[in-house]
């Protein structure tokens, strides 16, 4: 018989290094009924959360966002995903460069940060169509958010390739995902439809198993409809709010467990052309601590908010249609550029006093830049660039057609027709029945007239020649993301009517805007300003060079009215200086060639240039240049409904 061999020292540790390491089957995150707390792996464990969305920081800027929040005390990162950014044609999936949610996860578990995720399907979030993919319209008649079979056709079809893709990322797989939502503030939404809502109970359970915590989230007074049994209810509120009131109602659905919040604000969004919202860091740490004092676990909102580049932000409806700002820094506790604020430095502070907080100082503000005035050159009027803009051709219909009819997702497109009588006498062009989605440019024969806009009174008188060319070029400012959350249609809805005659015989345009900015204007030599001040859309651009390693740094266009910029072919975002608030846009660092290299900025003015057409970039951000008083909203305000305070 062969002799037994001797056990070297490795095969003698390895059974004792398989019991020290964690292992998947061991890791728990549970409600504790009885003791009204969760459980993490079987020990008493309270999360402090902060809300931060990849899809609003570059990629490259992901891993400095998140070590700052891990610095400041917290210990899980709260996040959407939002369907549209990820699925732009049916059964299209992109998971690539900024959309890599699961690079995110890998960040956030570099930064020891578990998470919290929120994938709807519906988000909010202020972002286009609160995530809801904007070719489920192509059906007109669809009923969103409901039992709908097309809607939840489409949601089961997004989530069997979502969901199996984050199952090895949950908290009992070894990943490091411990709770995940079910819809978003769906008691706020008026359909309430219960089969809804369970069926999305089931189908996550299907597709994610019964380990895994799914809880929902709602503001007070959506509790009734937006709770389901079987799914752990949380609520939603700010510092202005009456937290024992609103926990007090919290505990008439959920009797038992931990108290969460789930969205508690640390600022507010903004609107064009009302005051930048901000809360005081008195009122944001005051309300964080008696909520730590009760034991309760908490997100706040936003930590981290970022900025909606492109065409991304979304809209409420308060009354007026309401597109949200370019910015979403949110007055949260780190800026739009990534820098601690005071705010940050305080509720740490709070966050100390019942949890131990990582040793050693927070990163110093990143460096930013300034560069300018420069003057930007002349390329052209938009309707030069149709060919260009519009490769395939216009699309002709006797009535207008909205974007959505078209696959026109973002941005804009050209309706044009012609005029069939001579009108000598200003006559005017109106749309009926709130028609214009969103936002309108009249020209006829190219010389710009005015412009409509979605729920405002504009009174524009034009007059022609018959055969004239009528172009309005329609801007999409971005879907309903909260309010009624109907669908929200893009276009010219009704046919535009001159004096008493409807408008019909139609040309659309839909306009690949990124394409022209990104691939022809680079190859095309810069053109010397015009003689005269153009007005209507109108492209300008310049290069530049950055002599040193640059910063990051703020956009800041004087005298210009309304547009989008794009930098070295990245959509920027819009601009509206002369609505405000908010009057710079963040130009992150790693959008900038450095050390000689030429930059080239490209803005699309949709109507009047200065005189002088030139930009600068600053070194600190202009956020708050309106009139218009600060928006303070609170849950328990009569003159401010509760279902604005959504996200």
């Amino acid at each position: 018989m062969a002799p037994k061999k001797p056990l070297c020292l490795p095969s003698l540790l390895l059974p004792l290094l398989t019991l020290l390491l964690p292992q998947a089957d061991t890791r728990s995150f549970v409600v504790d009924r009885d003791h009204n707390r969760f459980l993490l792996d079987g020990a008493p464990f309270r999360y402090v959360s902060g809300s931060l969305h990849y899809f609003r920081v570059p990629r490259v800027l992901w891993a400095d966002r998140l070590f700052k929040m891990r610095m400041s005390g917290l210990n899980v990162v709260q996040f959407y995903v939002p369907w549209n950014y990820h699925e732009p044609e049916p059964g299209v999936y992109n998971f690539n460069g900024s959309r890599d949610l699961f690079a995110f996860l890998q960040e956030a578990t570099l930064a020891n940060l578990l998470v919290i995720l929120r994938p709807g399907p519906y988000i909010c979030a202020e972002w286009e169509m609160g995530g809801l993919p904007a070719w489920l319209l192509r059906k007109p008649k669809i009923h969103l958010r409901t039992s709908d079979p097309d809607f939840l056709a489409a949601v089961d079809s997004w989530f069997k390739v979502l969901l199996p893709r984050i199952y090895p990322w949950l908290y009992h797989n070894g990943g490091n995902i411990i709770s995940i939502q079910v819809e978003n503030e769906y008691g706020s939404y008026r359909a309430c439809d219960v089969s809804y809502m369970r069926h999305l109970a089931g189908l996550f359970r299907s597709l994610l198993g019964d380990k895994i915590l799914l809880f929902t989230t709602d503001g007070p007074e959506g509790l009734k409809c937006g709770s389901l049994q079987g799914l752990y209810t949380t609520v939603d509120f700010g510092p202005a709010d009456n937290m024992t009131k609103i926990f007090g109602l919290l505990r008439k659905y959920e009797p038992r467990g931990p108290l969460v919040n789930s969205e508690y604000y640390t600022g507010w969004l903004d609107y064009w052309g009302q005051n930048h919202s901000t809360r005081s860091i008195p009122a944001v740490t005051k309300g964080l601590e008696k909520m730590l004092k009760l034991g309760a676990s908490v997100n706040m909102y936003m930590f981290h908010g970022g900025t909606n580049f492109g065409y991304w932000n979304g809209a409420d409806e308060k009354g007026r249609f309401l597109p949200i700002t370019t910015s979403y820094d949110y007055d949260a506790p780190i800026s739009e550029a990534g820098d601690p604020t005071p705010k940050l430095f305080a509720i740490r502070n709070v966050i100390s006093k019942f949890q131990e907080v990582p040793l050693g100082p927070l990163p110093t503000p990143s460096p930013k830049m300034t560069l300018g005035p420069l003057t930007l050159h002349l390329d052209g009027n938009l309707l030069d660039f149709l060919d260009f803009l519009c490769p395939q051709g216009p699309i002709h219909s006797v009535l207008p057609m909205t974007f959505e009819a078209v696959n026109q997702v973002h941005g804009y497109m050209l309706y044009r027709t012609y005029l069939t009588d001579t009108v000598s006498e200003p006559t005017q062009l109106w749309v009926p029945n709130n028609g214009v989605h969103d936002r309108a440019y009249v020209m006829v024969d190219g010389v710009f007239q005015g412009v409509l806009e979605r729920n405002m009174k504009h009174n524009l008188f034009l007059m022609g020649k018959i055969g004239a060319t009528l172009d309005v070029l329609l801007e999409n400012m971005g879907r309903l993301s909260f309010g009624s959350n109907s669908s929200d249609f893009k276009g010219l809805l009704q046919p535009p009517i001159l004096g008493q005659t409807v408008l019909t015989q139609w040309l659309m345009f839909p306009l690949k805007v990124d394409n022209l900015v990104k691939e022809w204007f680079p190859i095309q030599p810069l053109k010397s300003s015009h003689p005269q001040t153009p007005s209507g859309p109108t492209f300008y651009s310049t290069t530049f060079p950055i002599l040193n390693s640059g910063g990051d740094t703020f956009l800041f266009l004087p005298g210009w009215t309304k547009g989008q910029v794009w930098i070295n072919g990245f959509n920027l975002g819009r601009y509206w200086t002369k609505r405000g608030p908010q009057q710079t846009l963040y130009v992150p660092r790693p959008l900038l060639f450095p050390r000689g290299a030429h930059n080239r900025i490209t803005l699309l003015e949709l109507e009047n240039v200065p005189p002088q057409p030139q930009i600068q970039f600053l070194d600190r951000p202009i956020l708050n240049s309106t009139k218009h008083r600060t928006y303070i909203y609170s849950l328990s305000s009569a003159s401010e409904p509760m279902e604005l305070s959504g996200h």
